[in-house]
């Protein structure tokens, strides 16, 4: 079984960047797509982005696209959200995930393995 752990969270002013890494161990991750879910206080959890396996096809939440890039080192088992330009609004826990699939998929239910999350803070 793998295990998932981020991080890279903190507090950052509307306009600043952030990296967050996810970093897998336990067994190789590199066969499956990978994705990113946020969660605000009393919101539902959402999809933000996610990587097939080859990291050759990415996918992202209109409300992100244009400002966070996904990625993958599967040499490191490690997958990066980089989040540039943030809003208040993409204040949340963001958490990790390994999906069944190779293919890229927005459905939490097609993940399996979750990480406990990292903090993401945006001042306005």
């Amino acid at each position: 079984q793998v295990q998932l752990v981020e991080s890279g969270g903190g507090l950052v002013q509307a306009g600043g960047s952030l990296r967050l890494s996810c970093a897998a161990s336990g067994r190789t991750f590199m066969r499956y797509a990978m994705g990113w879910f946020r969660q605000a206080p009393g919101k539902e959890r959402e999809f933000v982005s996610t990587i097939n396996w080859s990291g050759s096809s990415t996918s992202y939440a209109d409300s992100v696209k244009g400002r966070f890039t996904i990625s993958r080192d599967n040499a490191k088992n490690t997958v990066y959200l980089q989040m540039n330009s943030l809003k208040p609004e993409d204040t949340a826990v963001y958490l990790c995930a390994e999906s069944r699939k190779v293919v890229v998929t927005a459905t939490a239910s097609d993940y399996d393995v979750w990480g406990q999350g990292t903090q993401v803070t945006v001042s306005s």
